[in-house]
């Protein structure tokens, strides 16, 4: 079932085209990874989502409404967290999560304070004092303990320190549980690796690749490090294979998926003593597409 879907979503400032035919379908209980540097267009597809930003052509349709012009009813069901969270400064941290929920209609006490004691928050701070990954912090709890069918984050983890990611990713894999659906926009490949079921590359504007993370994975190349009782002198002449160090009868290497098999086959005859592969990884597919591109500010 499509909880969001983006269809040919076009959007210009001027003579600079930010978005230039986004597609993207976010499934019920899916996490959808959307990555891209600064300046992508990453940001603007989520204030179109959002129905902040009226799009030159294309649709974005949310629970099967269109973003813009039902952009209330659809807000009731969505929660949204910004990378660059402001506060307003002289309200306790527990009272804006307090004015956040109860704008929602909802009201889960428990859920609320479990949450400040995993974030370890002091929600009796003013918020004029916080740093900002506890002005973060504030914006996760609302949003979790507002229990959306929808969570819209853009660099949700900006300013947290890394035990605190760790919370986070705990939190989203259990409203995913729960069969709610999360779009995720992030920079952190770690991240997104770790949570997504789908992701969507964008550059200059553009969907460059998308799929799960298997389906893109032929993209890249696995890393291999060996070592052979006799030399694989020849190894060199074989297909697919990168950056290949040589040491005697020891081997680090990379190589192309497809030529894997062919790899392990040919190491075989000279008697392998070890064998050690790291699979291709979200960082080498996004440095595939990224490496000597420039900047897309």
């Amino acid at each position: 079932m499509s909880i969001l879907r983006v269809d040919g979503l076009v959007k210009s400032y001027g003579d600079v085209m930010a978005l230039q035919g986004i597609d993207l379908e976010v499934g019920q209980g899916e996490v959808y990874g959307f990555i891209g540097p600064n300046g992508a267009g990453k940001t603007t597809t989520i204030r179109v989502m959002l129905g902040v930003l009226k799009p030159d052509s294309g649709k974005v349709k949310i629970f099967g409404q269109d973003a813009w012009k039902d952009a209330v009813d659809i807000h009731k069901r969505i929660a949204y967290v910004p990378g660059e969270v402001s506060l307003w400064p002289n309200l306790t941290g527990g009272e804006v999560i307090d004015l956040f929920v109860k704008l929602r209609g909802s009201n889960h006490e428990s859920l609320r304070e479990e949450l400040i004691e995993r974030f370890e928050l002091d929600p009796s701070k003013k918020c004029g004092t916080y740093s900002k990954g506890n002005r973060q912090k504030v914006a996760l709890i609302a949003a979790f303990a507002a229990k959306a069918d929808l969570y819209i984050l853009d660099e949700p983890t900006s300013g947290l320190d890394p035990l605190m990611e760790r919370v986070f990713q705990e939190c989203i894999r259990e409203i995913k549980k729960e069969g709610k659906s999360v779009f995720l926009s992030s920079h952190i490949l770690s991240e997104v690796e770790r949570l997504c079921d789908k992701i969507s590359i964008i550059r200059q504007g553009r969907i460059i690749e998308s799929g799960t993370l298997n389906d893109l994975r032929h993209l890249t190349r696995t890393q291999i490090v060996a070592e052979t009782k006799n030399n694989a002198k020849e190894l060199n002449s074989l297909q697919g294979i990168y950056d290949l160090v040589i040491d005697s009868n020891k081997y680090r290497l990379q190589v192309e998926s497809a030529e894997l098999g062919k790899v392990i086959k040919y190491l075989s005859q000279y008697e392998i003593v070890s064998f050690e592969s790291s699979p291709p990884k979200l960082e080498d597919l996004f440095m595939h597409h990224y490496s000597g591109a420039g900047s897309d500010d």
